[in-house]
């Protein structure tokens, strides 16, 4: 049997299939004294604080006080709120309650909108621990030994059954008679959970992006298996054409050829230096980009093209996906510390999400194969036989290593001392009125799971959501918000969600890219250099709205493919400093905000000179080699579909950075 070791970094416990956009919404109706409202910001919304047992047991003593918001409905003769439950789990939900809001409007006219923290996240007595960021405790079973020293004997009371309980005194202590469940990720679970406890206090649920009732799996199976079926969807109709002739071969490729020996590969920062990858590419990179994927598409789009590249030689255009999906992998095991390679890098601090909390849910709850009381070294006995004892396939094209690592909850909970019992089983779901929404390219909570909790409600309705990852309700990822809201529309009033209608994918497959000038398309050199440089602003666009889409923010810089790097102002124009996406080819300029392009190009083979490209199927002119060069009813610049940068900024909600 292979030797496994099951560790990961400092920074990393939180998993990215887990870790989603973490929404939920909610709120009720005619709240009784009994929770002492107060006007607060924003207008229109009421807050509070409500007290409830750590322990309803009472062996342990103490209190968690919740942080309650909600926005009353004029009308709620049902006396019904709808309640948002978060993800993670660790996320925080009352700085979304606007977001919840309009998100479920269409629930909202006659039902109160009640939104809380869950117990140990945001203001509900946030977890927090001093050993999870202790740079002398080297391996991570140390750090969640001592985290859990922290916590004491309160850490075996922050499961999923006990927020099922702190729903419950909401309820009662609100005067609703009933609930309407909206969940994200881990959000569902809480959600199917309490509907199995109280099902007649259930009027309908919302589940998106779902967790199986029996899961997060530790072993991550639906995701590990999931992802070939992705990436063939995304490849589907030929979309690949100009990236792979097979996408699926190529993953199973470079999944061996990793695990063989680590691709030494070299990425550009945002400053326009490149550094190398330490420790190289390896199969937990990979995995990270898929994962990450779910939130900015367009790391996707530029997957299949950058792994035939490495399996041809050139690392480069996936050492940069390697970096670019940083931070939305937070505590995935590929997402290692990389100084001075970090294009735009991203954490999840304590602020988004408590990773204490994480900590404290998934080691006391999840369902690893270990001896609940023993030790480490007898933990990773067991975990590694028992994945070794999974049948063949059960991993999909990856190793044994990525199932025991890719959820990060494994090597997270090995040094973790458990002071709960085994949660029992949860009970059969109640034939309540749900709608399960999931991204046909979600791979953290693939629509396997989905339709499997689906089949588990009589009479659930399951809507697949074209091009989108996780969490369909708040992707920014994809333009079928006019589908899931169509959904939510037709439910909450009393009918039928159709499928979504087919899409165009938003964010097409970007192409293999060049390693050379001779490799661009075109019968001249001149041909060529002008497609050099559309395929080069196409590239440092798409960087620029996938950061956008993925962190909500506008990112100040961000690096080239090859060498040098975009500065990107407010309104929505950059400027291309020494960019290059073609070996040798460096492009300067500026792009407005309208998308027309003012760009010198020189090196590489190419012509040297000035030109200047209309967006939109405009024109080309300028001059190259000396000579006038003027063509119009060109292809647009930019692919077709992609938001211009000026569209992503505008939906950001963060300042440039």
């Amino acid at each position: 049997m292979p030797a496994h070791r099951l560790s990961s970094p400092a920074r990393a416990l939180v998993p990215a299939i887990a870790l989603g956009l973490f929404l939920c919404v909610a709120f009720a109706a005619n709240a009784s004294a009994a929770i002492p409202w107060a006007a607060c910001t924003p207008t229109g919304f009421q807050c509070a604080r409500v007290d409830v047992p750590l322990d309803r047991s009472g062996a342990v003593p103490g209190t968690v006080s919740l942080d309650v918001t909600r926005v009353a409905a004029s009308s709620n003769p049902g006396g019904v709120a709808l309640v948002p439950l978060a993800g993670g789990p660790g996320q925080s939900a009352v700085p979304l309650a606007e977001d919840f809001a309009k998100i479920m409007a269409p629930a909202l006219a006659t039902r109160d909108l009640l939104v809380f923290d869950q117990r140990g996240t945001g203001r509900s007595g946030p977890l927090r621990c001093r050993s999870l960021s202790d740079p002398s405790l080297r391996s991570q079973s140390q750090r969640s030994a001592g985290c859990a020293t922290e916590l004491g004997a309160g850490r075996g009371f922050y499961r999923t059954a006990d927020s099922v309980a702190d729903i419950e005194a909401l309820r009662i202590a609100g005067g609703y008679s009933k609930l309407v469940l909206y969940g994200v990720s881990y959000g569902t679970k809480v959600a199917e959970e309490y509907a199995a406890a109280y099902p007649q206090n259930v009027e309908a649920l919302v589940l998106d992006s779902v967790v199986r009732t029996d899961g997060p799996d530790p072993f991550s199976r639906s995701t590990l298996t999931a992802i070939p079926r992705v990436l063939s969807e995304l490849c589907a109709n030929h979309a690949c054409e100009h990236a792979t002739q097979s996408v699926t071969r190529d993953l199973t490729a470079l999944v061996k050829r990793l695990n063989r020996r680590p691709l030494s590969a070299r990425a550009v920062a945002s400053s326009g230096i490149k550094a190398r990858i330490p420790g190289g590419i390896q199969e937990s990179d990979l995995l990270n980009i898929l994962i990450a994927g779910d939130l900015n598409p367009l790391l996707r789009s530029e997957l299949p093209g950058s792994m035939r590249a490495a399996l041809r030689g050139d690392a480069t255009p996936l050492a940069r996906l390697v970096v670019r999906s940083e931070g939305l992998t937070v505590g995935y095991q590929g997402a290692r510390a990389r100084a001075g390679v970090g294009g735009v890098t991203h954490q999840a601090t304590e602020d988004d999400i408590s990773e204490a909390l994480y900590l404290a849910t998934t080691c006391e709850e999840s369902p690893f194969a270990w001896t609940r009381n023993a030790g480490v070294d007898q933990r990773q006995s067991e975990i590694i036989a028992a994945a070794h004892a999974l049948p063949a396939g059960s991993f999909g094209p990856f190793s044994t290593t990525a199932g025991l690592t890719a959820s990060g909850a494994i090597p997270a909970c090995l040094g973790w001392p458990d002071a709960s019992a085994a949660p029992a089983p949860v009970a059969a779901l109640p034939g309540v009125r749900t709608l399960v929404l999931d991204g046909q390219m979600d791979v953290r909570t693939p629509i396997g799971d989905a339709q499997a909790v689906g089949a588990q409600i009589p009479g659930a309705q399951v809507v697949e959501v074209p091009w989108t990852g996780h969490s369909t309700t708040t992707s920014d990822a994809s333009d079928n918000s006019a589908c899931t809201q169509g959904a939510l529309a037709a439910f909450f009033g009393g009918g039928t969600a159709g499928p979504c209608r087919a899409e165009p994918n938003p964010y097409p497959v970007t192409i293999k890219p060049p390693t050379r000038f001779s490799r661009v398309t075109g019968k001249s050199r001149t041909t060529r250099t002008i497609n050099a440089v559309k395929e080069t602003l196409n590239d440092a666009r798409y960087q620029i709205v996938g950061d956008v889409l993925a962190f909500d923010a506008v990112p100040k810089h961000v690096g080239g493919l090859r060498a040098g790097n975009v500065t990107v102002s407010a309104d929505g124009s950059y400027k291309l400093n020494k960019y290059q996406y073609v070996p040798g080819i460096v492009v300067s300029g500026k792009v407005t905000r309208k998308g027309v392009a003012n760009v010198t190009v020189h090196g590489g083979g190419a012509l040297a000179g000035t030109l200047r490209l209309v967006a939109g199927g405009g024109s080309v002119s300028g001059r190259l080699n000396g000579r006038k060069v003027r063509i119009a009813g060109t292809a647009s610049v930019g692919a077709s579909g992609l938001p211009t940068v000026a569209e992503a900024l505008a939906r950001a909600h963060k300042p440039i950075r």
